[in-house]
């Protein structure tokens, strides 16, 4: 069977050409699909088994990260994303992607309603600047996300002005309770914290990616398709001299169990 990803363009998204060599990559096909063919049925979502929302800057930003983007989604999409929710298919939002996805209210879903009211929010960074550089992530083992199953650490670029995780306390517990982080900022060794640069942008509890409680719509704002190659790595030179240069890069773990769940 042949793994199909749809990843929407369109509308000042990027890093699509990214995201279509890590699914490529991990044995999927992979189409770039403005989200006008979507929503004038060129193609059809339910011919899919993933959906990627990427990263970048919808609308410019202009109303909040994801704001009209996900505007159009809703009120053009709606049923076909409950529908492809419904046959237990994949969905990935990366940063911008990430940001829509809580504004749709299908993160983090709690009570398994997808489009509920929008609980949690990626607000502007702590710093008040936009941040691009590598963090360290940890993956939280009992959480039940599909994409970051057996993963144990990740470094990986950010991206982003508006990043911080945050939630009200009534639901910040709902998520930890049901194991809904996926991924939280860590330091060099691995253990999770709010010290910047480590947590980059300040989220609560060190939150940098969630999952509903199915595991199978999940949101990061770090960029794992930007690290694809050992070489995209700023260190590679190091790494190479000292043995340690890896065979891929750390962000294809994501990508590859997405499409082997599938299979």
């Amino acid at each position: 069977m042949k793994i199909k990803t749809l990843i929407i363009t369109g509308f000042g998204l990027n890093c699509e050409v990214e995201t279509k060599a890590a699914f490529d990559y991990c044995g999927a096909e992979s189409d770039l699909v403005h989200l006008n063919d979507l929503l004038n049925r060129k193609k059809l979502l339910n011919d899919y088994h993933i959906l990627a929302f990427i990263g970048g800057f919808s609308f410019g930003d202009h109303l909040g990260a994801g704001t009209v983007f996900a505007n159009k989604v809703k009120y053009g999409l709606k049923e076909d994303i409950k529908n492809f929710i419904a046959d237990s298919k994949l969905i990935i939002g990366i940063c911008n992607g990430f940001q829509t996805l809580t504004r749709l209210g299908l993160l983090p879903c709690i009570g398994g309603k997808p489009f509920a009211e929008q609980s949690v929010a990626l607000a502007w960074n702590d710093s008040g600047v936009f941040r691009n550089s590598w963090v360290n992530l940890k993956a939280e083992p009992n959480c039940p996300c599909v994409f970051t199953k057996g993963i144990t650490t990740l470094e990986v670029p950010i991206r982003h002005g508006e990043g911080k995780f945050v939630a009200n306390s009534k639901i910040l517990a709902e998520i930890e309770n049901n194991n809904l982080v996926a991924l939280r900022y860590a330091d060099s060794a691995g253990i999770p914290t709010n010290e910047f640069p480590y947590n980059p942008n300040g989220s609560l509890n060190n939150i940098a990616g969630i999952c509903d409680p199915t595991g199978k719509i999940f949101g990061l704002m770090p960029h794992p398709e930007a690290y694809l190659s050992p070489y995209n790595h700023p260190n590679w030179i190091r790494q190479k001299e000292s043995g340690t240069l890896p065979k891929e890069g750390a962000g294809i773990a994501i990508f590859r169990n997405a499409v082997e769940y599938i299979y």
